[in-house]
């Protein structure tokens, strides 16, 4: 790998975070976290920035200000502190970073990973909610500033690999994104109504925030992962498919139209494709061990259930309605898996408020970055109204 990199973390405290700062510190002469941000965990944010010492750390929780600077100032360090959106907008734009992990969770990632694009970044981009919620304008802003777009699921980072670009060119015949199944695979839908978030959260495979978790085990994560794969890839919805993988070895496969197919391996584990973002287009050491198949054994596959797991249904039909559908689809399913791991609603809750949200809200033009705000915060809304009409009796 040549020259240096000043990276900008963003979602530090998270778990993508951690795996980025773990591959960071692997390559001290090439590779510095110059910014760390954070939500409201400012003891933790703390703890990362006497460790890894960045020249700046951002607080999105404007309460923990003086928290973050005086901890800042105890420990002896010379980083600064600064706190709120605004803040991290500016610094992610700046020359304090010319790479940025965008590893944020939810639509609140969106307005730092625009920045990011806008300012001709390189973006390792984990945060899915920005492209589902604004793609076309994401993309877009990309384009125009020349920012080099690195998709860090592993999903769409196998399929990066394969084509060695985000440039289908034509000639690819169809791209299939696998899942694991997630911790409720082969459950009937009436056995899934006593689940409990304790363990909706407890994935097979993968180790992951409690959103993205409950996201995998209705399969939401792949119905957002198609809308993704859409955008990154300029492909069209019918040349997607999805594959239940259960050892979660092969990530994606890409078919060309020769016949030829070319898929990823390895390990379940982050730091592989936060390796490939951070180097490309060189390989780093990731810490991540090679892939034994003899040691492993099978690699199985299966279609999806798509009746005791409607949520990928219905992202797919908001993936083909276009415009507004896809925020409106994301902003649902916040709020009901929010109230799921609140304790406030069930498991089933989920895809019913997110299908009747969808169905309340019909699809508008995604004309500007305005009107899928206000799509989003409606669909925010009335799913918060719909959830007491599904809530848990005391």
């Amino acid at each position: 790998m040549e020259g240096f990199r000043n990276i900008a973390v963003l979602g530090a405290t998270g778990s993508i975070g951690a795996s980025a700062l773990d591959v960071i510190a692997r390559h001290p002469n090439h590779l510095r976290a110059t910014v760390l941000a954070a939500g409201s965990q400012v003891d933790a944010l703390l703890a990362l920035c006497v460790a890894h010492r960045p020249a700046h750390a951002v607080i999105a929780d404007e309460s923990h200000y003086e928290a973050l600077r005086e901890g800042l100032s105890t420990a002896g360090l010379t980083t600064r502190a600064h706190a709120g959106s605004a803040a991290l907008d500016a610094l992610v734009a700046s020359d304090a970073c010319d790479t940025v992990v965008a590893a944020i969770v939810g639509a609140a990632g969106l307005s730092s990973t625009l920045s990011a694009a806008q300012a001709g970044k390189r973006l390792l981009l984990a945060n899915k909610e920005s492209l589902v919620l604004a793609g076309e304008l994401l993309m877009a802003a990309a384009n125009r500033a020349n920012a080099e777009i690195i998709p860090i699921d592993s999903e769409h980072n196998a399929i990066f690999q394969c084509l060695r670009s985000r440039n289908t060119q034509g000639d690819v015949q169809r791209i299939v994104l696998t899942a694991s199944g997630g911790p409720f695979r082969g459950r009937s839908r009436e056995s899934l109504a006593s689940v409990t978030p304790q363990q909706a959260v407890a994935h097979p495979k993968w180790s992951m925030g409690p959103k993205i978790s409950v996201d995998s085990a209705t399969l939401m994560n792949k119905g957002l992962e198609l809308i993704e794969a859409h955008h990154l890839f300029a492909i069209a919805g019918k040349k997607l498919a999805v594959l239940v993988h259960p050892q979660s070895l092969v990530h994606s496969l890409v078919e060309f139209v020769a016949g030829s197919t070319l898929a990823q391996l390895g390990l379940p584990d982050m730091r592989t494709s936060l390796a490939v973002g951070l180097g490309w287009p060189h390989r780093i050491d990731s810490g991540v061990a090679g892939l034994d198949l003899l040691a492993h054994g099978r690699l199985d596959f299966e279609a999806p259930d798509l009746q005791a797991f409607p949520c990928l249904q219905l992202a797919w039909d908001a993936l083909e309605a276009g415009g507004t559908s896809p925020a409106v689809l994301n902003a649902a399913n916040e709020v009901a898996v929010s109230a799921f791991l609140q304790g406030r609603i069930g498991f089933l809750s989920i895809p019913a408020l997110v299908e009747a949200t969808l169905a309340a809200l019909p699809t508008a033009p995604a004309t500007s970055l305005e009107a899928l705000l206000a799509a989003d915060a409606q669909a925010r809304h009335l799913t918060e109204l719909a959830v007491t009409g599904h809530a848990l009796p005391a």
